[in-house]
């Protein structure tokens, strides 16, 4: 009776054993954060769309908008940066900006340490987390589809110092801005350790961490550089419209995978962000040639391409952070305000940026960004919840605002001093009346 009892006893443990170890193990798998191949598809698309808005559309926009024989070297700078770029973010940058925290609560708010440098620890079953729990891209889309945001914005700065300064002070300049101004600003705002995150900072998909980052750092660059031979005296005028028009029409297209690519998932998200894309652009397009016939000028190509931009960066912050309605107030806004920026504030002032990098994504981000903390709102058709703040809100969006405008000017006047002492950083005034395609890079883009 008693061994009876005892083989009982062992078979119940047993088959107790086996059922928590199986329990134990569904827990595992029900824990672990499942891959979508339609969101990842979604993102791998999303990161080629952004690689558009840089090769060809940027290069065509500001390509256009320089002088005929400055265009190959627009182009060359904005491409050999964007590789520079993605270089550097396999090399250091993703890490610093979405690796490991450090140990220490104070410096973790500013930087991921180093362990993946040279994505260390990174593969193909390696995955990063996405808005919804459980829910996970595979991180080596993740590591690319950040990669391209830094590409971009380091490319933006370059609007401001086209025509004048050396390849060679671009790339130098580029590599330290990225290192000090780019990976900090990216990690405050979007990794879950940064400092602008943890206070809740609506920035969708880069109003602060791109255009203002950008903005402000062109504007400084072009202050400490000076201005073209001629500028005020000469006509300098783009010399293709037809040319920027189109990549104006690459970027609109390829910032929907910057925007609605930034949900990291293919969503609800996602297709607000995509509205709020449509509507918030084409708004703010017209919006500029309004405004451009009502001060007494006729409604132009470059306004209009000018306006698209303007709507594209403010909404930037707010895609999945408004409804339509809020979207489009947003734009036109961004489009009335940005044209005051380039026609009389930058004439007021008297700096040169080249192709109003500032103008256009300094003030546009500042004012999507903080727009942003009004468009939230519920009763304006934005996610907000029943216990959020506007006022705080808006203190929170002021304040990271304020800190980027901070952090860019002060690393950006770092980096163009580097620069500077490395190469020199302006052309001769030979190579700059006769152009930079040629004296920079031997070669011309039209043969007449």
């Amino acid at each position: 009776m008693i061994r009876k009892f005892l083989c009982g006893a062992g078979a119940l443990g047993a088959s107790l054993l086996t059922a928590s170890v199986a329990f134990a193990q569904e827990a595992a798998e029900a824990a672990a954060p499942t891959v979508d191949k339609g969101d990842t598809a979604w993102m791998m698309t999303s990161t080629l769309l952004v690689l558009l808005m840089i090769l060809p559309g940027l290069a065509l926009f500001y390509g256009g908008l320089a002088r005929t024989k400055n265009m190959l070297s627009v182009m060359t700078q904005v491409g050999a940066v964007a590789c520079l770029a993605m270089l550097i973010w396999v090399a250091y940058g993703y890490s610093m900006s979405f690796g490991n925290d450090y140990s220490s609560d104070f410096l973790k708010q500013f930087i991921s340490n180093f362990d993946k440098a040279f994505l260390a620890g990174v593969g193909a079953d390696s995955t990063a987390a996405t808005f919804s729990e459980g829910v996970a891209i595979p991180e080596y889309v993740f590591v690319c589809f950040q990669m391209t945001f830094a590409a971009i914005t380091v490319a933006l700065v370059l609007g401001s110092v086209v025509e004048r300064m050396k390849f060679s002070a671009v790339m130098v300049f580029a590599a330290i801005w990225l290192t000090i101004v780019y990976f900090p600003v990216a990690h405050m705002v979007w990794a879950g350790s940064g400092l602008f995150f943890a206070k809740g900072a609506l920035d969708f998909a880069g109003g602060t961490v791109v255009h203002i980052n950008a903005g402000v750092s062109a504007l400084v660059a072009a202050l400490i550089l000076g201005k073209r031979i001629g500028y005020g005296k000469e006509i300098m005028a783009p010399h293709s419209l037809t040319m920027t028009g189109i990549g104006t029409g690459l970027l609109w297209v390829g910032w929907f995978g910057f925007n609605a690519g930034s949900a990291l998932e293919a969503n609800g998200s996602a297709g607000l962000a995509m509205i709020n894309t449509f509507v918030a652009t084409a708004a703010a397009g017209l919006t500029w040639m309004a405004v451009e016939k009502l001060s007494g000028h006729k409604p132009s190509a470059l306004g209009f391409c000018s306006g698209i931009v303007a709507g594209l960066v403010a909404v930037t912050p707010a895609a999945g952070n408004a409804g339509p309605l809020g979207a489009i107030v947003l734009g036109a806004l961004a489009a009335v305000i940005c044209y005051f920026a380039v026609t009389k504030l930058k004439a007021k002032m008297g700096y040169d940026d080249a192709l109003d990098a500032f103008g256009v994504h300094g003030i546009g981000g500042i004012v999507g960004a903080i727009g942003t903390g009004v468009v939230y709102s519920a009763a304006l058709g934005g996610p907000a919840g029943e216990d959020w703040v506007m006022a705080d809100q808006l203190k929170t969006q002021f304040l990271a605002v304020v800190t980027t405008i901070i952090w860019a000017a002060i690393g950006t006047t770092v980096s163009i001093y580097v620069a500077k002492a490395l190469t020199g950083l302006r052309v001769t005034p030979e190579v700059e009346r006769e152009g930079l395609d040629l004296g920079e890079h031997g070669e011309r883009a039209y043969n007449y």
